[in-house]
This record gives C-alpha cells, sequence and structure tokens, in this order.
C-alpha cells in the first residue's frame, strides 16, 4: 500500500511539512509572481484543475496549450458533493454545468465551495504537439476523443485494453435524458484526482463546448473488462 502512495511536501529547517493548501494558497497570494497565465474565471480555472489539461485563449486570438506539471499533495475533495451534503443541489443536479450555474447565482459562496477542494493542480504550457492533437494524458501520449480511459493506475495498468459499456448524454440534451448507448474498446491512457477506485473510469470526449457540455453531465453507471493477455 505504501508502494502506491506519492507522498509531497517541503523542507522546513529539517521537518518536511505539507504544501499549503487552496484556500492557503489563495487567501495569502502565496503565489503571486509565479503564474503562468491569467484566465478571467475563477471556476474555469478550478474546473481546468480537475481535468488536469486544456487549452487557454489570450485576447489577442492566441491558444496556449497547459498540461499537468505538478499537485500540491492534498488529495481531491468534490464540490458536488458538499452542495449535494448542504442541501444546496440535488444529486442529478450536480454536474459541471449544475455546479457553475449554482455559483453564479451565489457569487458571495464562490470561495466558500472552491476551497472545500484542498487540492490544487500546477500546469505547464505544452509546445510541442500538433493543435489538432489532443490533450496529453499520464502516459506522455496524445488522448483519442471517444477511446482514451482515466483509470486509478492502482487497479488498472496504464495502456491496457478496457472494455465498456455504459450511457453517453446527448449534446444539449435535457438534464436527464436517458443518453445513447456506449460500447466500445477503450485505452487506458490517463489519470485523475478524481477518478479513484477500480469502478471509476472517465471517458475523454474531446475538445471544445459541445466535447465539455457531455463530458461535464456524464454521470452514468457501467461496466468495465480489462483485456489481458493470455
Amino acid at each position: 500500500e505504501i508502494k502506491s502512495l506519492r507522498l509531497r511536501g517541503r523542507l522546513e529547517g529539517n521537518r518536511v511539512v505539507p504544501y499549503p493548501t487552496r484556500a492557503e494558497i489563495e487567501r495569502k497570494g502565496l503565489l503571486a509572481g509565479d503564474e503562468l497565465l491569467w484566465v478571467d474565471d475563477p471556476v474555469e480555472a478550478f474546473f481546468l484543475q480537475v481535468q488536469g489539461s486544456g487549452r487557454i485563449q489570450l485576447p489577442t486570438g492566441e491558444t496556449v496549450r497547459v498540461g499537468y506539471a505538478e499537485q500540491n499533495g492534498y488529495p481531491y475533495r468534490s464540490i458536488g458533493r458538499y452542495l449535494i451534503d448542504k442541501g444546496e443541489l440535488k444529486p442529478n443536479d450536480a454536474s459541471m454545468q449544475g455546479i457553475k450555474a449554482w455559483v453564479a447565482a451565489n457569487p458571495h459562496r464562490r470561495d466558500e465551495v472552491l476551497h472545500q477542494n484542498p487540492s490544487v493542480v500546477f500546469f505547464r504550457e505544452i509546445t510541442a504537439l500538433p493543435n489538432a492533437q489532443g490533450p496529453l494524458g499520464s502516459m506522455g501520449l496524445p488522448l483519442t476523443a471517444g477511446r482514451s480511459l482515466a483509470v486509478d493506475p492502482r487497479f488498472v495498468t496504464p495502456g491496457s485494453l478496457v472494455y465498456l459499456s455504459t450511457r453517453v448524454p446527448k449534446p444539449a440534451a435535457p438534464p436527464r435524458d436517458a443518453g445513447i448507448s456506449f460500447q466500445r474498446l477503450m485505452i487506458a491512457q490517463d489519470t485523475g484526482s478524481a477518478v479513484l477506485g477500480a469502478h471509476r473510469g472517465d471517458i475523454f470526449f474531446g475538445t471544445g463546448g459541445e466535447a465539455g457540455e457531455v463530458a461535464g453531465r456524464m454521470r452514468a453507471d457501467g461496466r468495465m473488462f480489462v483485456l489481458l493477455p493470455k
């Protein structure tokens, strides 16, 4: 069990102490001067960290790709679960879109909610990847829309073939739409701070507004079969 852990900390004298939490970093401005880019929406920046990579459009029209560099060592905590436990959202409404809508309607509570997740992801600029290719997964390879799957590497070996059977949302469908059948062979090419346990997997739906909308509403049971050689 210890072998699967990756511990992060910093030295203070001869002691190893934890890195600051999200709340400490943001309230005290602890990383001022180390910014890679500025964005105009803290909530979008939060979900970019949840996703682990993305593209940021600058006022000049230029697009900058960023990818996962490191993390501050704290476990991911779901702000959707926090809002459900507080009675602010019903489980079926705790999608990315539902959370964004709730924060937009309650801006004075934005920091309270975002700071429930102490985990902070740090990014690096990705320059060697053509724009036509997907973001880099945890294996250092571009992800393929509809074929790449994020898994917990403690249970599924990276690079494994995984047959997935589930249902996925229709683009722009009502929140409680039953979705469409999704059955295909996937590749375990990525990981994620929220992808924990043998029974959790996240599909990479692609880049852009429609893909983000579908990914944000994806919340379905399914079956995963890891294929192994004889």
